[in-house]
C-alpha cells in the first residue's frame, strides 16, 4: 500500500481534489448540524452530483460529507439539545447540560478534538489493517452478533438516570417499537393493526427527531418560551488544554477502540458505537457518577466512538462489499456507478484508487478541526434568535428533514406522536436514551437471535459451548449487569452504616 502512495497523492491533490475535500467536509458538517438531516440524507443528497465526477473525487466527496456529518451532529446536539444525527443522541446526554451551564464552547471543544482523534485513528486502522480486520469480521456470525448486541443493551442500565426500572421500561418500549412491521424471518406483519403504513415499521429518524427535537420544542412551549435569546452562551469553540486531558486519555482510547470494532461489524453503525462507548465510559471513568450532568468524559466517549465508526465501516464495505452501516450502503451505489466492484479483489485491482481513498479520508479528519471551528462559530448567530422564532425554525427543519427521507407524510405523524409521547415520558422521569437504544439495537437483536437458534436447532446453550467469542461477550454482558447491582448494594449498605 505504501508503494502506491505517490500515485494516490497525484490523484488526490489536484485542484478538483482539494476543493472536493474542503467543500465536502464543510457541507457535511453543515448538513450534520441541521436537525433532521443526518448522515444518510446528507450522503444521499450529494450522490447525484458524483455522477459527473471522476472516480477518486466522487468517492472522496461522499467520504467527506459522511465524516463531516457525523461530527456535525454534535454541534446541534450540544447547542440546542437536538441531535443532527442519531449518533448525536449520546452526545446530548452531557453536551446539553454542559452548554446550559455556560460551557458550550468547551463542550464543542471536547467533542471536536475527540471526533478528530477517533476519525484519525480509524483512518490509520483502515490504511494499515483493512485486510486483517476484514478477515476477523468474517468470524462474526449471527450468534456472535447477538452476543455483541446483548453487550450493547447493557447501555440501557448505565445511561438510565434516576430510576433504573424506568430506564429498562423505556428500553423495552424501544425494542417493542422496533418489532413493528414485517417479521425478519417469516415476513409476516406484526403489530400493524391493519395499517399498511406500518408494514415497514417506524422510521428511526422520525422517532429520534420526535423524541429529542420535537419533544424539546413542546417542553419549552409548555414551560413558556420567552422572547429573549437562546438559553446558552456561545462565543466560539474552545480547544481543551493539554492539562485538562489528564485522566481522560483512557476514555478517549476506549471510545476510539469501540468505534473501530463496532464499525467493522456489518450492519451496526455509529449510534450503536456511541451508546456502547458512553456506557463503558460511565462504568470505567473515575467521574462516571457525573455522567448526564455535563461531564466531558461523556462527550469524549460518545464522539470518539461515533467518528471512529466511519473508518471502521469502510473496511467491510471495501474489502467484502458488505456495508458497515446505512451510509456506506448508500456509497455502494457510487462504487457501482463508477465501475468499481467492492470485494476481495478491490485492493489488488485498484491499488492507486484505494490508496487515494485512504489518504483522502485521513485528510478529511484533519480538516474537521479547523472547519469545525469555523462552522460552529457561524452557528452563534442562531443562538441570538428570539426563542419562539428559534423553536419555529427547529420545527420547520424537523419537518423538512423527516419528510425528505422517504417523502412519506406518515413519518411526520410518527414524529409528532413521538414528540408528544416524549413530552409525557420526560415529564414522568423516563429517560429517552434507552428508548432509542432499544429501537437501534432491536431489529439486529431479534434477527441474530433467531438466526442463531435456527443454526443450533433451538439450543441456546450451544451459544456458550460452541462459540467462544459469543461466550466472552456474554460474560462481559453479565458483568455489566452485575457490577452496577453490586455497587448499588454496597452504596446502600454504606448509607445505612453512616446513618
Amino acid at each position: 500500500m505504501l508503494a502506491v502512495l505517490p500515485a494516490a497523492a497525484a490523484l488526490l491533490f489536484t485542484l478538483q481534489g482539494i476543493l472536493t475535500l474542503v467543500a465536502g467536509t464543510t457541507l457535511g458538517i453543515i448538513l450534520g448540524a441541521l436537525p433532521g438531516i443526518g448522515s444518510t440524507v446528507a450522503v444521499a443528497l450529494v450522490l447525484p452530483f458524483t455522477l459527473t465526477m471522476e472516480q477518486a473525487p466522487a468517492i472522496i466527496l461522499l467520504l467527506a460529507v459522511y465524516a463531516g456529518s457525523v461530527y456535525g451532529g454534535s454541534i446541534s446536539a450540544i447547542l440546542i439539545n437536538t441531535p443532527g444525527t442519531p449518533a448525536g443522541a449520546a452526545t446530548v446526554l452531557d453536551g446539553t447540560p454542559m452548554a446550559r451551564a455556560g460551557k458550550a464552547g468547551e463542550a464543542l471543544g471536547w467533542a471536536t478534538v475527540s471526533s478528530v482523534f477517533g476519525g484519525l485513528v480509524s483512518a490509520v486502522v483502515l490504511l494499515m489493517a483493512a485486510p486483517q480486520l476484514a478477515a476477523f469480521a468474517l468470524r462474526f456470525g449471527p450468534i456472535e452478533t447477538f452476543a455483541l448486541i446483548c453487550l450493547g443493551l447493557v447501555c440501557i442500565v448505565t445511561v438510565s438516570k434516576g430510576s433504573v426500572v424506568k430506564g429498562l421500561t423505556a428500553g423495552a418500549l424501544g425494542i417493542f417499537l422496533s418489532s413493528v412491521g414485517g417479521d425478519p424471518i417469516t415476513g409476516e406483519v406484526r403489530f400493524t393493526f391493519d395499517n399498511y403504513q406500518l408494514i415497514a415499521g417506524f422510521n428511526l429518524l422520525a422517532v429520534v427527531i420526535g423524541i429529542f427535537a420535537f419533544s424539546e420544542i413542546l417542553m419549552r412551549i409548555a414551560d413558556g418560551a420567552d422572547g429573549g435569546g437562546a438559553q446558552v452562551e456561545f462565543n466560539g469553540l474552545v480547544i481543551p488544554r493539554l492539562s485538562q486531558w489528564k485522566g481522560r486519555i483512557s476514555t478517549l482510547l476506549r471510545g476510539t477502540a469501540i468505534g473501530n470494532v463496532v464499525g467493522i461489524l456489518p450492519g451496526t453503525g455509529s449510534a450503536t458505537a456511541a451508546f456502547i462507548a458512553y456506557a463503558e465510559g460511565k462504568r470505567s471513568s473515575p467521574r462516571g457518577d457525573k455522567f448526564g450532568t455535563g461531564e466531558p468524559d461523556g462527550i469524549i466517549a460518545a464522539e470518539s466512538a461515533n467518528n471512529a465508526v466511519t473508518g471502521g465501516a469502510l473496511v467491510p464495505t471495501l474489502a467484502l462489499g458488505i456495508p458497515g452501516d446505512v451510509i456506506t450502503a448508500v456509497m455502494l451505489a457510487t462504487f457501482t456507478l463508477h465501475g468499481i466492484t467492492p470485494g476481495v479483489r478491490l485492493m489488488e485491482d485498484n491499488p492507486s484508487l484505494i490508496a487515494a481513498i485512504f489518504l483522502g479520508f485521513f485528510v478529511i479528519n484533519i480538516l474537521l478541526l479547523p472547519l469545525g471551528m469555523v462552522v460552529s462559530k457561524l452557528a452563534a448567530p442562531l443562538l441570538r434568535i428570539r426563542e419562539p422564532l428559534m423553536l419555529a425554525s427547529i420545527g420547520v427543519l424537523c419537518v423538512i428533514g423527516v419528510y425528505y427521507v422517504r417523502g412519506n407524510p406518515f413519518d411526520l405523524l410518527v414524529m409528532v406522536v413521538a414528540g408528544v409521547a416524549g413530552l409525557f415520558l420526560r415529564r414522568a422521569g423516563y429517560p429517552m436514551a434507552p428508548l432509542i437504544i432499544g429501537m437501534v439495537l432491536g431489529p439486529a437483536f431479534e434477527l441474530s437471535l433467531r438466526q442463531g437458534l435456527i443454526i443450533t436447532d433451538g439450543s441456546f446453550m450451544a451459544f456458550l459451548t460452541d462459540h467462544p467469542i459469543a461466550l466472552f461477550l456474554l460474560v462481559l454482558t453479565a458483568l455489566g449487569l452485575i457490577i452496577p447491582l453490586v455497587r448499588s448494594i454496597r452504596d446502600l449498605q454504606r448509607a445505612k452504616t453512616s446513618a
